[in-house]
């Protein structure tokens, strides 16, 4: 980042940070907390390693004791109603450290684009600097030390990327416990299967309102049959019978005769 100039010291000496001249970027005041000091070097550690640890040992701390105290009422029941004051105040602690994920997360998905920027950057740097080397416009010397700081740059921006990866895939995992220990239990199957039952008897008592169908058999005799096949046959026309004058009578005999 650049070189440490000097410390801002609190009334009782404690260091509270530390100024490093960075260049074109100024100088730039970094809490001594994302310091270590080693001999004559000084690391910089990122402030997202610092709030996601935070967050995980807390989230972590909070789930063992919201587990603790269900399994104290799983025991006794008499303390349910003691138990559920600290119960809520769990829980309250579980939403506060929900509200602080989402702001880690995005300040996670952030650091990672920018790392992802910065390996396009690096990998192209290194690439044009092999072209420049097989051109002859730079010296092997050069070439080398170039490919040495860019590979060293790529092994941090990677290593970084993957820790990155690691702290939101164990978020996930806790996420997924909290929500298993804080879900009320679903209702045993017997339960359901009484519940059920109750409905069912529900629905007999208002069928058993409705008229019941006649239980006596109905008798037809033969003759009932009968009277009712023919009830249902149609009646045939009756023949009409032409009138007969005095002439085709007498017309008639003479042909017999």
């Amino acid at each position: 980042m650049g070189k440490v100039i000097g410390t801002i010291t609190d009334i009782d000496g404690s260091i509270q940070s530390v100024g490093v001249d960075c260049g074109a970027q100024g100088l730039q005041q970094i809490a001594y907390e994302q310091l270590v000091v080693q001999g004559s070097v000084v690391i910089f550690i990122p402030k997202w390693r610092l709030d996601s640890q935070r967050l995980l040992r807390e989230k972590q701390l909070t789930l063992r004791r919201l587990k603790a105290l269900i399994d104290i009422v799983s025991e006794n029941d008499d303390m349910k109603e003691d138990a559920e004051i600290i119960h809520e105040k769990y829980k309250s602690k579980l939403e506060s450290l929900d509200e602080l994920e989402n702001k880690i997360k995005s300040k996670l998905d952030a650091r990672q684009a920018a790392l992802e920027e910065q390996l396009k950057s690096t990998k192209m740097l290194l690439f044009d600097a092999k072209v420049q080397y097989k051109s002859n416009e730079i010296s092997e010397n050069t070439f080398e030390t170039v490919k040495s700081c860019a590979t060293e740059l790529i092994e941090h921006v990677t290593h970084e990327s993957a820790e990155i990866s690691n702290v939101k895939r164990r978020i996930a995992d806790l996420d997924a416990e909290v929500i298993t220990v804080t879900t009320p239990p679903k209702k045993e199957i017997q339960e359901s299967a009484v519940s059920y039952l109750g409905n069912s008897e529900q629905e007999q008592l208002v069928q058993s309102i409705l008229p019941e169908a006649p239980t006596d058999p109905v008798i037809h005799s033969e003759a009932t049959r009968a009277d009712e096949t023919e009830s249902h046959l149609p009646t045939p026309p009756k023949e009409v019978k032409k009138e007969t004058s005095h002439y085709d009578d007498w017309l008639g005999r003479m042909e017999a005769s």
